[in-house]
């Protein structure tokens, strides 16, 4: 998107660095297609080396992957790889809230406090020429899409029949086989492949591909299931069987799908014709 559209026209105003302007680091994929390519340094995180930012910024890819916010690359970014124009541009205090409000609870899900560095206090108000949170608009043009919670991981079912699998889709609003492995990163932080193909929804309005979005956020936010899920870098297969309620998307049965399992293929094959008591 174009950076120009969150600008709002105020006075701007320096924190008084001696800064330069340098291109944007590979290693940063975060801050890659951003409507720029170079930053100043040191930032606004107060970083003076591309190898300091590098650093912190990659804890940081992780978040952005889970989508918690429409505006979190944009926030983040605004801090980390701040645009090189002729003053630094700070997110404002109401992107801040935003991204908090969406992000703080992934986190937390991942056993991480929103950190103090990022106090949406010390951002400018909105009147302030400062990067600006379109969430009502984007509400407006945008599908508001249901959101994965962090949740206790269901167990892995290994053994069952296809009329229990049958019961048990009757129960629920979704099931999604997931094709999941682990990537080789060159930092050593755990990435997943993820392929999600809807096998089917019972209910709602949500087309395949929404329901595809959902899934693999909800893996990247519970990322303990998935870690699980993934104990080598050999692709596995699973069934993910679950509810979305009040706007929330809970999974509550996983099956594997191993390569022989004629019980879940059966299962799927008759739930187009079968009747829910």
């Amino acid at each position: 998107f174009a950076l120009s559209g969150f600008l709002r026209v105020a006075t701007g105003f320096d924190i008084g660095l001696s800064t330069k302007c340098v291109v944007i680091p590979k290693e940063m994929d975060m801050c890659h297609e951003i409507g720029y390519s170079e930053m100043r340094l040191p930032n606004l995180m107060g970083h003076t080396s591309m190898a300091e930012v590098i650093l912190k910024s990659t804890s940081w890819q992780h978040l952005v992957h889970t989508d918690c916010h429409p505006h979190v690359r944009t926030f983040l970014c605004s801090l980390f790889a701040p645009v090189c124009l002729d003053t630094f541009i700070h997110p404002c205090r109401s992107m801040c809230v935003a991204v908090r409000e969406s992000c703080a609870p992934v986190l937390a899900c991942h056993g991480h406090p929103w950190p103090d560095s990022l106090d949406c206090d010390r951002f400018p108000a909105d009147e302030d020429m400062c990067l600006a949170s379109l969430t009502k608009e984007y509400k407006y043009l945008h599908k508001v899409l249901p959101k994965p919670a962090c949740q206790a991981c269901p167990a892995v079912e290994e053994f069952f029949t296809h009329k229990r699998v049958l019961e048990v889709f009757c129960d629920n609003n979704f099931a999604v086989k997931v094709k999941l492995s682990k990537k080789r990163t060159v930092f050593g932080d755990q990435e997943y492949d993820i392929e999600c193909q809807v096998e089917f929804i019972t209910q709602g309005s949500l087309l395949p591909y929404e329901t595809q979005s959902m899934i693999q956020q909800w893996l990247l936010i519970n990322e303990n299931c998935t870690q699980r899920m993934t104990p080598t870098h050999r692709p596995m297969v699973y069934l993910l069987v679950g509810n979305i309620e009040e706007g929330i998307i809970l999974v509550n049965q996983v099956y594997r799908w191993q390569r022989r399992e004629s019980q879940l293929t059966l299962a799927t094959q008759k739930w187009r014709y079968h009747k829910c008591l």
